[in-house]
């Protein structure tokens, strides 16, 4: 058989996989930037934040917590999509089990979500009460988000509540007017927690405003990797150290304002 014919029918399989291969389905998920809520304000005609038991402030300026939108667990992720996602800096390109725990079906999922963010509430509610010494037994915080899941607005959550009730400590807003957006888990004791996906919240912050992005410390490195112009990435580790810079940032005392 002439040289030529033989190149030709070998290359007939080699093909034929490497379509197959494009077409079949892999173990990734799809992210990019989501949806942000200012806590201080409402949802769906709800106040997001509602304290009884103690005076509540007016407040200006926003807190915004972040989203990434990925495909759903169901989703069918073909190379062509990996390829695509690959080259934007507004997708990521995610292992499917660190998105969606494995072998759990939508519901499961969604039950899980909505389960974590009841959890970060209580942990945010605990965690704002503890920092401004007041008794959780008087002073009750009740938290409504609709369709958001997940534990990841925990410190955006406390922060609301702390300005609400006491500002920046001196009569002021604790955002000093400014929209603020965050990411990152909180446990009662004040202590902040990674998230993951932080440089396509900081891209959807960005895009709703905001000039500040409160990241958790060990996350400085993801969230500068696509950085939108004109945001400043402030690193916490706790509570504290998110209202510390606020407030410095409100005063105007740049210098003790920690940067990534």
């Amino acid at each position: 058989m002439p040289r030529s014919r033989v190149l030709a029918a070998c290359a007939v399989p080699v093909v034929a996989l490497v379509a197959v291969a494009g077409l079949a389905p892999l173990p990734f998920a799809i992210a990019q930037p989501g949806s942000t809520a200012d806590v201080l304000g409402r949802d769906r005609g709800r106040e997001i934040i509602t304290i009884t038991g103690a005076p509540v402030r007016p407040t200006t300026g926003q807190l915004r917590m972040t989203t990434i939108l990925a495909t759903g667990p169901g989703t069918d992720i073909d190379f062509g999509d990996v390829a695509d996602a690959w080259f934007r800096t507004d997708r990521a390109v995610l292992p499917h089990d660190s998105v969606y725990p494995p072998g759990k079906s939508d519901a499961e999922i969604e039950k899980r979500n909505i389960g974590q963010m009841k959890e970060s509430q209580d942990a945010a509610a605990m965690a704002a009460l503890r920092y401004l010494e007041l008794d959780p037994a008087k002073v009750k915080v009740e938290l409504h988000l609709a369709d958001v899941g997940g534990p990841s607005a925990g410190l955006l959550f406390a922060l609301g509540v702390v300005d609400k009730l006491d500002g920046d400590g001196d009569g002021g807003q604790l955002t000093g007017g400014r929209v603020v957006a965050g990411t990152g888990t909180i446990a009662p004791d004040g202590k902040v927690g990674a998230v993951g996906g932080v440089s396509l919240k900081t891209q959807a912050a960005s895009r709703d405003g905001a000039t500040v992005f409160l990241v958790p410390k060990d996350e400085c490195s993801d969230a500068r990797a696509e950085l939108p112009d004109g945001m400043r990435l402030v690193p916490v580790t706790a509570l504290t150290d998110a209202v510390d810079s606020l407030r410095a940032l409100g005063q105007g005392q740049e210098s003790k304002v920690p940067s990534c």
